[in-house]
């Protein structure tokens, strides 16, 4: 091997050879021996020389093209053997809808929005492997969703950054839409509120907001083809004032919080009532602490039937509905001072049920302190009806007494 320039022998009995050529070429037998001998040679193995694949015609670095229409990128390579080309789309999930040509070109027909980004071609061999890219970008569509969206909390304010998504070909502009959390909502879906963006800017400070209140903030992109999707939303908890002289504490650093909605909501009718079953939440970043049940009945508005569910139920039994109604159900899961989105919807007719649950009716969803007031309200009404029944007597009797008196007297004569 010291003859043989670049050629060296690895303790473990591997030859390697830094530069192939046709000095490598050939038959090779290993033969192991120590102090005792040997117990023979290998079997022989043949070394052959096979070139790489390499790119003879490469995309180039962009392409631009109207939505709807025909997009080919061409995408040639050689090698020994000859190498096989594949196309995929970078950070795509599940099978694209491109397809490739006899001549190992993409073809992209018709052209749509998600196929926008970066794709890459792929030539493979039984030597090696290369790759090489380009971007892909569909004009006339809505923008596509803002990237890196970073919240700085301020005194009493916020200020929201984000990296621009792509404009569909169109000027576009921003808003920030932003809501406070708070642990028990009066329903199920707080108010957001949106602030516009000046033209041209990629931030916005976010004013007037509560002391040691979390909220969520997105960014929402628009051309004058429509809105793009919502950005991912980020939490975050303003500083408040200092209200003694030990050193403030730093900023609350940004968080992002996953917290999925209840899954497989069913509905079972039972002489009970409607039993309700559902699966947790698939993902939850904080401690699961409770479910809050909405429903409403025939089309009308969500009311919240029951928002102290513990966090570990994974069934509740609703008594009480009406006859000849139709319901629908849904559940929102609470993690510490975090709402998740509205689970599945499931819908119960009670028409033609032939048993019914014996406690008390939903009073057409009234809330207990309306009902409350009603029943009050009742209760005062009757006992004043009763007082001015016996006033009207009382006063009658004395009426009719006095008319007695009168006529039981000696008539009045008088004399000249």
């Amino acid at each position: 091997l010291s003859q043989l320039p670049g050629w060296s022998l690895r303790p473990d009995g591997s030859i390697v050879v830094a530069t192939g050529n046709d000095d490598a070429l050939g038959l090779y037998r290993c033969t192991p021996y120590n102090s005792y001998g040997t117990a023979g040679e290998s079997r022989p193995t043949r070394v052959l020389l096979k070139d790489p694949p390499a790119f003879t015609v490469r995309p180039k670095e962009e392409y631009f093209q109207e939505v709807g229409r025909e997009l080919v990128i061409p995408c040639v390579a050689r090698g020994d053997p000859p190498p096989t080309i594949t196309w995929v789309k970078v950070g795509s999930v599940g099978k694209s809808s491109a397809q490739v040509d006899g001549n190992s070109s993409l073809v992209l027909h018709p052209l749509i929005k998600e196929q926008h980004g970066v794709w890459e071609c792929t030539a493979t061999n039984q030597v090696a492997s290369v790759t090489t890219a380009t971007s892909v970008h569909v004009l006339g569509t809505s923008p596509h969703a803002v990237t890196n969206v970073s919240v700085l909390p301020l005194l009493l304010a916020a200020n929201i950054s984000w990296e621009p998504g792509f404009d569909g070909g169109y000027f576009q502009r921003f808003s920030v839409w932003y809501t406070p959390l708070v642990r028990y909502p009066p329903r199920a879906h707080h108010d957001w509120v949106s602030l516009s963006v000046p033209a041209g800017a990629q931030h916005l400070l976010v004013e007037n907001l509560q002391p040691d209140t979390s909220y969520q903030f997105s960014v929402l992109a628009q051309n004058k083809l429509g809105s793009g999707p919502f950005s991912q939303i980020v939490t975050s908890v303003p500083r408040g004032f200092p209200v003694t002289t030990v050193p403030p504490e730093p900023p609350a650093m940004t968080v992002h919080v996953f917290l999925s909605p209840p899954r497989a909501l069913t509905a079972n009718e039972t002489v009970r009532g409607v039993l309700l079953r559902w699966d947790p939440p698939a993902r939850a970043s904080v401690a699961l602490s409770g479910y809050a049940l909405e429903l409403r009945q025939d089309k009308g508005g969500w009311e919240v039937l029951e928002r102290s569910i513990p966090g570990t139920d994974t069934q509740v039994l609703v008594p009480g509905l009406i006859k000849d109604a139709f319901y629908e159900f849904r559940l929102v899961a609470f993690a510490g001072s975090y709402i998740s989105d509205p689970s599945n919807t499931v819908n119960v007719s009670t028409a033609g049920m032939e048993v019914y649950p014996s406690r008390t009716q939903l009073p057409e969803l009234l809330p207990q302190p309306v009902l409350a007031g009603v029943i009050g309200g009742i209760c005062f009404l009757s006992v004043a009806v009763i007082f001015s029944t016996m006033a009207a007597c009382i006063m009658n009797r004395r009426r009719a007494a006095r008319v007695g008196k009168r006529r039981q007297d000696p008539p009045l004569v008088f004399s000249p």
